[in-house]
């Protein structure tokens, strides 16, 4: 599946405290013709999705401040910005942590460490998943 222009129009809201996962997200989801931006912690991060409305959000789940659960917890209870898919990423990939993650309201689950050369195909492949997106990729 080519990947260079999937995204182009997307709008791509990533948050973690890992400065180097920000910038794996944002350098191959940008390749893939998305506006990335980048939120260092879930306050941020809620902040930001209220403001810019992304098409979806990649979002660690411990962060400083605000760790990712508490921010999902919190956009799921915004009307305006409830229906925003999530995909979790965390290095704490333990059995269960994906069935926690989806019944927290995310859509799907990456774990880290990630690696540049398959990133975008994991990607791909949840979002077509999402069937809010699905329309979207397939376009």
């Amino acid at each position: 599946m080519s990947t260079k222009h999937i995204l182009d129009g997307w709008i791509v809201l990533a948050i973690d405290d890992d400065v180097s996962s920000l910038i794996i997200i944002k350098e191959l989801t940008t390749f893939c013709g998305a506006t990335t931006h980048t939120a260092q912690n879930g306050k941020e991060g809620l902040a930001k999705a209220r403001e810019m409305r992304p098409d979806f959000i990649i979002t660690d789940l411990s962060m400083p401040v605000m760790d990712g659960w508490e921010m999902i917890k919190q956009i799921k209870a915004d009307p305006a910005i409830m229906t925003i898919p999530i995909i979790a990423l965390t290095a704490h990939a333990m059995p269960g942590d994906r069935e926690k993650a989806i019944s927290a309201g995310c859509h799907n689950y990456l774990s880290k460490p990630l690696r540049p050369d398959t990133f975008a195909n994991q990607l791909m492949k949840l979002l077509i998943e999402i069937p809010e997106l699905a329309v979207k990729v397939a376009r």
